[in-house]
């Protein structure tokens, strides 16, 4: 029954792309003008001539100026070939930009969302455990500040102590002669070194929320009658807590791996300016304002398909984890 209902979100999964696509391209292709219009504007702005001929030219290579549909199903059909188009700001081949940008993304957000369940966990259920104690009351004031702290300051703050405390430079995620390196065993021992700073910035906030859900859910669990005839049994407290509530309180953290991925990644844009982390956010973000349709527009894509990989994840887990929920 399981393998059915694996297979059928998969096969769910495929209209979806589909769909998510075309809104993707629908997204990028809305703003008025196109990125020869963003690039004559800023040539006129620097007092150069804009030749219009040319840009009537470039728009009729680039298919500017066909109707949506038709260069919506030429960008759809290269990507099904691994063909992303062609970056008009930086006249390299989509996919040579955006790979190893996304791979660090992803890199760095599983490494948060480890990071973040890893604390959350078991500081929710000794909240949940020890209600009204003076640990749950110093972990709840401690998740009001990360709540209330938006990452940005938090980065500008570690940044700060780092360089005026300790004369370290806790910016980017590799060492200098490390930046343009081929991929080798020092390197990634080099990136293990520096990833954890913005992995404790990022995942702040989302520890400090999930410390709250993990809390609430359980304190609603252990007083449940199953609970009671549990104990009832001789069953040890901690070995009652774990094998029972916390199974079923521990669904939204299941749930969240649908939204964790695209979020931890395009939410991190300001975070990564402050901290010069070579991800996808700053790269997505630049090309959204120049309106370089293909480099913008395979972010989004591959964004949108982390969301559904997430969603389809989460659905089995809950499915194995939760004997409440049902395969049909």
């Amino acid at each position: 029954m399981l393998l059915v209902y694996i297979a059928r979100r998969i096969l769910w999964a495929i209209p979806l792309l589909f769909a998510v696509s075309l809104i993707a391209f629908a997204l990028i292709t809305a703003p008025p003008g196109d990125y020869l219009t963003t690039f004559a504007a800023t040539l006129a702005q620097s007092g150069d001539v804009v030749d219009e001929a040319r840009l009537d030219a470039l728009r009729e290579r680039y298919g500017f100026d066909q109707p949506f549909i038709i260069q919506y199903f030429r960008w759809i059909g290269g990507v099904l070939q691994g063909d992303f188009g062609i970056s008009f700001e930086w006249q390299q081949p989509v996919s040579q930009l955006i790979w190893e940008r996304m791979a660090l993304s992803v890199t760095l957000a599983l490494a948060t969302l480890m990071f973040t369940w890893a604390m959350a966990l078991p500081i929710g259920i000794y909240s949940a455990v020890r209600k009204y104690s003076i640990g749950d009351y110093f972990f709840t004031t401690i998740g009001f500040i990360g709540l209330a702290t938006p990452n940005f300051l938090f980065a500008l703050v570690l940044m700060y102590v780092a360089v005026v405390h300790f004369g370290s430079d806790v910016s980017g995620l590799f060492s200098e002669q490390y930046q343009d390196a081929p991929w080798s065993l020092a390197k990634m021992g080099d990136l293990a070194a520096h990833i954890w700073i913005p992995v404790i910035i990022l995942g702040t906030s989302a520890t400090a929320s999930l410390v709250r859900i993990m809390r609430a859910n359980l304190l609603d669990e252990l007083h449940r009658p199953y609970v009671t005839t549990a104990r009832a049994k001789g069953l040890s407290e901690w070995r009652l807590i774990l094998k029972y509530p916390v199974r079923i309180a521990i669904n939204p953290f299941i749930s969240t791996i649908g939204w964790a991925f695209p979020q931890l990644i395009s939410g991190a844009v300001i975070t990564a300016f402050v901290l010069s982390l070579p991800t996808s956010g700053p790269l997505m973000l630049q090309a959204l304002l120049a309106q370089d349709m293909y480099l913008a527009g395979a972010f989004i894509l591959l964004l949108c398909c982390l969301s559904i990989v997430g969603m389809l994840v989460s659905d089995i887990l809950l499915a194995v984890i939760d004997p409440r929920i049902r395969f049909r």
